[in-house]
């Protein structure tokens, strides 16, 4: 099996990552080739590492869900990632530095970067581990999360909008706390002032969401039947009461209810990303081994939508995805591998017929692996 699915053709490549007092790692510098990336060796040596090192320059935060003083070695007081983005031939340097105490500062060409939406014109990933079975099995949040990284991947503006919608929602559930269940006069004016810029934001937000999805459902079936090796519908549906009357009636309706409660019960927050296979649902129906065919289908969905929306393709960095999937699932993955870059870990060698651009291996006293030659 040919690399060819991985190679090159979008102009967004790691050139270099170094790594000093990063997780594992007392230092680490690798070469990576433009094309299909494979990291290989046992559990525990730090294969992960790389690729969240790797993430941690794109998304300024751990796809682990760990508080960035996690990822500094013990017994160090500060981790480093210099990563080398090489961007349709424009050289991009990216460093982090990472204290145990007070906050990251990272850069880009020496320039100070605050936020994650500063970083995306210059490199982004699309990270899949095999905790994203969570996007099928867990509850609507994750899935809402889902949806709103697509739209700041696609639209670094849309962050924006996905921040202003929040900022409305904790003043008004604050206004509603402090009322009491008692809503007199003033208060009633302002809360009309948080319902009408609740509704204004809410419905952009949910706006932006059922056009995402709406780009993503034909992707994801073509993905998932790929990777299944079965002709099957994937449906993908925004479920939220409002949107077809609109925020602003919706939360007019529930006034009542939100004084009395103290909280918003109706809005983008509340709204959920209906996944099914064969008309059934998903999260309650599929087996495990859909459910996790679904995840990948999702996650290399989200990947071409914004490689067709910036012209470039994110870095796919791919987590010991082989422990979780059959022979078949896991010939038919290597086969799905988007054009561009990507970095694959493994702790059980790869399938038959694999062809990376560049393996690097820990072999049984490496403590960071070590380019083999192919």
């Amino acid at each position: 099996m040919s690399g060819g699915p991985g190679r090159d053709a979008s102009g967004l490549r790691v050139d270099h990552l170094s790594l000093v007092d990063f997780r594992s790692y007392t230092s680490a510098e690798l070469d990576l080739a433009p094309g299909f990336n494979a990291v290989v060796g046992p559990n525990g040596r730090g294969k992960t590492n790389l690729l969240e090192a790797i993430a941690y320059a794109s998304r300024l935060d751990s796809f682990r869900g760990v508080p960035a003083d996690a990822l500094v070695r013990s017994g160090t007081t500060a981790a480093v990632i210099r990563a080398r983005i090489d961007h349709g031939g424009r050289e991009v340097l990216i460093e982090a530095e990472i204290p145990t105490r007070g906050r990251p500062r990272v850069f880009a060409n020496r320039q100070r970067v605050a936020r994650r939406a500063d970083l995306l014109a210059d490199f982004q990933v699309t990270v899949f581990t095999p905790d994203d079975l969570a996007l099928v099995k867990d509850g609507p949040a994750i899935r809402r999360g889902f949806l709103d990284d697509l739209l700041i991947s696609m639209h670094p503006r849309n962050d924006a909008v996905r921040s202003e919608f929040e900022r409305v929602l904790r003043q008004r559930n604050a206004l509603l706390k402090q009322i009491g269940g008692r809503l007199g006069g003033e208060t009633a004016l302002t809360l009309d002032v948080w319902d009408e810029r609740l509704a204004e934001s809410g419905q952009r937000l949910g706006e932006l969401r059922v056009a995402a999805i709406a780009r993503l459902a034909p992707i994801v079936t073509d993905a998932y039947r790929r990777l299944a090796g079965v002709d099957v519908e994937v449906t993908l549906a925004y479920d939220s009461p409002w949107m077809d009357a609109g925020l602003g009636p919706a939360l007019a309706a529930g006034r009542r209810d939100d004084v009395r409660r103290g909280l918003s019960s109706t809005g983008p927050h509340r709204d959920e990303l209906w996944l099914g296979i064969g008309g059934m649902f998903a999260r309650q129906r599929a087996s495990q081994g859909e459910q996790r065919s679904l995840a990948f289908a999702l996650r290399i969905a989200a990947h071409r939508v914004v490689t067709e929306t910036l012209g470039v393709a994110p870095v796919l960095l791919l987590d010991d995805v082989f422990s979780e999937l059959d022979p078949d699932r896991s010939v038919a993955l290597l086969r799905s591998l988007p054009v561009g870059q990507t970095v694959l870990t493994s702790a059980i060698g790869l399938p038959p017929g694999a062809e990376p651009d560049r393996v690097f291996e820990f072999s049984r006293d490496d403590t960071v692996p070590r380019p083999v030659d192919r």
